[in-house]
């Protein structure tokens, strides 16, 4: 449907809704814990959009509940020859329209919470792009960057044994996500098979080329980012010829969607990684940035840039913001001095529910991450199509069939935006819930 056909204005008003309260942008109350707990976002998204959906009490309990959640606790052998007890966990948010798929992340603050919100999430987006699966999330707490790759690969193939009973190509489906990559993916899938007895390619997604991996899989999350941004920017008449954009987060999806965003003829004017931030209004060529990245480690130090405070870089004068780090970035207390046009989130529920509002009120367009981010799954989903055909596709083929994914969601979302008067993230949330609810009446209750 052309822009031009239908009104704007609900994505630039929305008054009165009655679930947030928040302050002024000049004397914002203290966030409490509960604004930024991911599992609180995702269960106060759920329940406002099944609200409005009406669903009943009874599907609505079962929707809400993470079907089975495993926590480990295992040691590994470090290099020194002492032994460190890491924990790990395992979250299955829903089987209803397949396996589930989820990615692995390491990191120091991983939470058994914030794996329930990213499993939930998983489900959504699932259903948003109508791929066959349904959410997981696992999660290791530990510090990677402090570990030497003997030890990873110890943790990696530990927790993947400990896990074991819920993985398999018809059950539950690992891929990358925060701090793990296509390496932590060969020793899964290596270490599965040890155990099965045989070659299993498709109990993980993200995997390199040489062992079954995809086409296309490395840059997925930020080449659908950039399709939904390009999609969004020519309904609602923002010209990317020139457009400013700010990355937080300059890891793969971060720094893919730039690449693609500067091709589209867009000015990259600030980047930020776990290290820092930088900034040139004038514009920072990010194929250098990657390169000066990868030799360095992080973006701090660019040529003919300057360094400013991370959380500067959200409140950026830019049209385009791509936040592409972790949770609750965006929230109660900085949502008013955003000035972007477009949020894109890249990451994972960066945005708080209290934000939400704000930013909707005023005017931001937000493409929210089950939208925004789900390349990464419609990519894994090919890759998992082709291990099971044993038959390995073009890539071509991937990209032509990646794009109609992505533009065909958005559209289905932005239709039901248009239909409901609700914003992006409402309207996508609305989609994927609907999906899951409508297959659980179809399956029926067993027994």
């Amino acid at each position: 449907m052309p822009a031009e056909a239908v009104p704007r204005t609900y994505l630039c008003q929305r008054k009165g809704n009655p679930t947030v309260e928040h302050s002024g942008p000049g004397t914002p109350a203290a966030l409490t814990p509960a604004e930024t707990d991911p599992y609180a976002m995702a269960l106060s998204q759920f329940d406002q959009t099944a609200a409005r959906l009406e669903l009943s009490p009874g599907m609505r309990g079962l929707l809400r509940s993470c079907k089975r959640e495993l926590c480990v606790h295992f040691p590994v052998r470090m290099d020194d020859g002492s032994l460190r007890t890491f924990t790990g966990y395992r979250v299955q948010h829903n089987l209803t329209r397949g396996p589930s798929k989820g990615g692995l992340r390491y990191h120091p603050q991983v939470t058994l919470d914030e794996v329930r919100a990213l499993a939930m999430w998983m489900t959504w987006k699932c259903a948003v792009v109508n791929i066959p699966f349904g959410g997981a999330k696992g999660g290791v707490v530990c510090n990677p960057k402090e570990m030497s790759e003997t030890e990873l690969e110890g943790l990696t193939r530990r927790y993947t044994t400990e896990i074991t009973p819920l993985l398999g190509p018809a059950s539950d489906i690992p891929a990358p996500d925060v701090y793990t990559d296509e390496r932590v993916m060969a020793w899964m899938m290596d270490t599965y098979s040890m155990h099965v007895g045989y070659t299993v390619p498709a109990v993980v997604t993200g995997k390199p080329l040489s062992i079954g991996g995809s086409q296309g899989r490395l840059e997925a999350t930020g080449r659908g980012c950039t399709i939904v941004i390009k999609e969004a920017a020519e309904h609602f008449g923002i010209r990317l010829e020139g457009a400013a954009v700010a990355v937080q987060g300059f890891g793969n999806a971060g720094s893919v969607a730039a690449r693609y965003l500067q091709e589209a003829g867009a000015r990259i004017i600030a980047v930020s990684d776990s290290r820092g931030a930088i900034h040139n209004a004038g514009g920072l060529d990010a194929v250098k940035v990657i390169a000066h990245k990868s030799k360095t480690g992080s973006v701090v130090g660019f040529p003919g840039a300057e360094s400013i405070p991370p959380a500067d870089l959200l409140e950026s004068e830019c049209d385009i913001l791509v936040p592409a780090a972790l949770e609750a970035q965006i929230v109660r207390e900085n949502a008013p001095r955003i000035k972007a046009k477009i949020i894109a989130e890249a990451a994972n529920g960066p945005t708080t529910p209290e934000a939400d509002a704000i930013l909707w009120e005023n005017g931001v367009l937000m493409l929210p991450d089950i939208l925004a981010n789900a390349g990464g799954v419609v990519c894994s989903y090919f890759e998992w199509v082709q291990c099971l055909q044993k038959f390995a596709w073009p890539e071509p083929q991937v990209c032509d069939g990646f794009s109609n994914f992505m533009s065909r969601a958005f559209h289905e979302v932005y239709h039901m935006a248009q239909q409901r008067r609700v914003d992006m993230r409402t309207a996508a949330l609305m989609l994927a819930i609907s999906k899951v609810a409508d297959a659980t009446a179809t399956r029926g209750i067993y027994p």
